[in-house]
This record gives C-alpha cells, structure tokens and sequence, in this order.
C-alpha cells in the first residue's frame, strides 16, 4: 500500500490526466489548476513535493472527496482513481439503499 500523500498525488493526478479536457469537470478542473497538475507531476516522478506542493494537494484532495460526498475515512484503502471510484460508487448504492 502506498502512503497516503503518494495515494492522493496517485488518485489527482489520474483524475487530471483523464478527465482535464471535460467540459463538465471545466470549474472543478479551473479552481484546482495547480493541486491537479502538481499531483500528476509528483505521482510521475517528475517532480518532488515541497511541503507548499502538498498544502495544495491536500486542499485539493479534501475538495475532491467533497464532490464525490464522501470522507478520507471512506477511502482509506485507496490507491488508485479505479479504487476511488469503486469505493465511491459502493457508498452511493449503501445511501440509496437507506
């Protein structure tokens, strides 16, 4: 298991990659211009994070699990944007079902 900033540069920096050109992630994406691209970097290895760099993952992160209505507790296990969205879409289905 990574660690947790690793995990979180890990899961932004697919996030960005993937969806950066999608119109509807277009506020999102604008709002997080530095924390998201900054993931991918640091996830790449291209860059190393400076204790700046992670105020603004973290920041970016804690928005982003907002969005999705769910907690850092909820995604503990998570190592991967695959793994957050399965854990994502198993805490909708546990609210629809209530």
């Amino acid at each position: 298991m990574k660690d947790a900033f690793a995990s979180k540069c890990s899961i932004l920096g697919e996030f960005w990659y993937e969806y950066r050109e999608d119109e509807a992630l277009k506020p999102f994406l604008k709002y997080n211009d530095v924390g998201l691209p900054l993931a991918w970097l640091i996830a790449s290895g291209v860059a190393s994070p400076l204790p700046m760099a992670e105020d603004y993952i973290n920041e970016t992160f804690a928005m982003f699990l907002d969005a999705m209505e769910v907690t850092e507790t909820d995604v503990f296990n998570a190592n991967s944007l695959n793994d957050l969205l399965a854990i994502i879409e198993q805490k909708k289905i546990e609210r629809d079902i209530k």
